[in-house]
């Protein structure tokens, strides 16, 4: 009982952390794009 929740946490974590990651990622990828549009719209 104690191994199978000690393993459910581990993968608990891995899953927080694998989403935690590619949230990470999908906000450096997201946030530039608006703000490179804008600048390319009042640089011309």
């Amino acid at each position: 009982m104690v191994a199978a929740r000690a393993s459910s946490n581990r993968n608990f974590d891995h899953f927080l952390k694998g989403n935690f990651m590619r949230s990470i990622l999908l906000y450096l990828l997201g946030v530039p794009i608006p703000i490179i549009i804008l600048i390319a719209l009042f640089w011309h």
